[in-house]
């Protein structure tokens, strides 16, 4: 039976933010049944939910207040200042051939990574229909999620190394971590800013394994159900000089944390003129073979 582990406090935890902001997260609603959604990539368009979503009004921090002790491998995200030479993120060749070398090179410099493999890219609005992708129009993502769970992560390993190289690092011992990567294409963000959980506030069953149907395949992620022990975080005007380490699962099993769960929420005063928010997310697999 796969088990989660989530974070034991291995070192003090970040200070709670004194700054915090009343934003409004969609939660999954606990149920019975297994819940099931059908992707954008299956439907072509929004995805389609088969099941109930809640919304609860939360606290959320100032993450930049707390930035000096935040640790990806404890509260499960971090925040960095990180500029791009590409002045253009929705052009795609640019970001195959300098955005994602770029993004690499950060990774394997803050992780000590031998290999950082980025296999998905994408980009929000909450903007008219949403940001173009390759594989069509994407919104932010409102319901609280955690991108992969003890099944699908090491099965998306398998997906992107084939099945002889993810074998032989899962063998070897290799330290695999998939890091997320955000940053605001246009800023500062004023509209839908992400609001990231502190993983050392969850309790296992806060975490709800969903399927997620693509046209080839079954995936899973955790959506998130409430609790009022969850601490959030956001960083207000977020600038495109900036980015998010989130944690979307680790093959280490030692303590540390192992998921972190994210979603977009409105701001409480937000201006009728502000912008769309506009982002990029780049999915990768940092890997340390002599960790």
């Amino acid at each position: 039976m796969n088990q989660i582990n989530l974070a034991t406090p291995q070192a003090e935890k970040a200070q709670l933010s004194n700054s915090k902001t009343q934003g409004a997260l969609s939660f999954i609603t606990r149920q019975d049944e297994k819940p099931v959604f059908h992707s954008s990539a299956l439907t072509g368009d929004v995805p389609k939910i088969f099941f109930k979503n809640e919304e609860h009004l939360v606290p959320i921090g100032d993450m930049r207040e707390v930035a000096d002790s935040l640790s990806v491998d404890r509260e499960g995200f971090e925040i960095a200042k990180h500029t791009s030479q590409v002045t253009d993120l929705y052009d795609d060749d640019a970001i195959e051939n300098e955005y994602n070398p770029e993004i690499e090179a950060l990774l394997k410099e803050r992780f000590g990574a031998d290999q950082v493999v980025v296999f998905d890219v994408t980009r929000r609005s909450d903007g008219g229909d949403g940001a173009k992708n390759p594989d069509g129009l994407r919104g932010p993502a409102r319901r609280v999620h955690a991108d992969y769970t003890v099944k699908s992560g090491p099965q998306r390993v398998r997906d992107i190394l084939g099945e002889a190289e993810a074998e032989r690092l899962f063998k070897s011992g290799a330290h695999i971590i998939q890091i997320n990567v955000w940053r605001p294409i246009k800023g500062p963000v004023q509209r839908a800013p992400l609001a990231v959980v502190d993983s050392t506030s969850l309790q296992p069953d806060d975490l709800v394994a969903t399927d997620q149907i693509f046209p080839d395949r079954v995936g899973e992620i955790y959506h998130l159900a409430y609790s009022p022990n969850q601490r959030w975080y956001f960083a207000p005007e977020m600038t495109p000089d900036e980015v998010l380490f989130l944690k979307g699962w680790d093959s280490v099993e030692d303590g540390r944390t192992r998921f972190n769960a994210h979603g977009a929420f409105e701001l409480p005063e937000m201006a009728k003129d502000a912008p769309p928010r506009e982002s990029i997310e780049l999915r990768t697999l940092v890997i340390i073979e002599n960790d």
